[in-house]
């Protein structure tokens, strides 16, 4: 598999996380929004590219934006892509960052098919919670087995 399908390749289903979106007039469904953590970004770097590899590095604009630039080196030259994030209701200027360190990944391809998942519906609790998420789709599937960090079944 070459560089760019390794970096696009789907995350299998149990690091795929989702979120409330829009939600119905009587509160009780919402649009499931797809997302990784910013944490499994940095796995598929390191796996992909080497840790050695791939840098990020921030700049915070005038209006506090958060700029992430995230360079791999193909061939001895580091090449950056970049997009940026505002702070986040969740986690202020941390939730910022992560944002914008997924969001600079996704011009890699890294996560990229999340968005590309058909719109559901689900129920949500009257926490604004997703209590049944969506299954992927096939296509939404990792292309060959890939074992996450949380995979024990190998422990006894």
């Amino acid at each position: 598999m070459n560089l760019e399908a390794q970096l696009k390749n789907p995350f299998p289903a149990n690091v795929v996380h989702f979120r409330p979106g829009q939600t119905n007039k009587d509160k009780t469904k919402c649009i499931a929004l797809a997302y990784i953590d910013a944490r499994d970004v940095m796995k598929r770097l390191d796996e992909v590219v080497g840790f050695e590899n791939w840098r990020d590095c921030y700049q915070e604009t005038a209006s506090g934006r958060l700029i992430c630039t995230l360079k791999i080196r193909i061939d001895g030259e580091w090449i950056g892509k970049s997009d940026g994030a505002g702070d986040t209701n969740v986690e202020g200027a941390k939730g910022g960052i992560s944002d914008a360190f997924k969001r600079a990944a996704v011009k890699w391809g890294i996560g990229r098919y999340l968005y590309y998942l058909p719109t559901k519906w689900v129920e949500i609790n009257k926490y604004r919670q997703i209590e049944n998420p969506p299954a992927l789709p096939k296509w939404a599937l990792p292309k060959e087995k890939q074992k996450s960090d949380t995979d024990l079944s190998g422990w006894q």
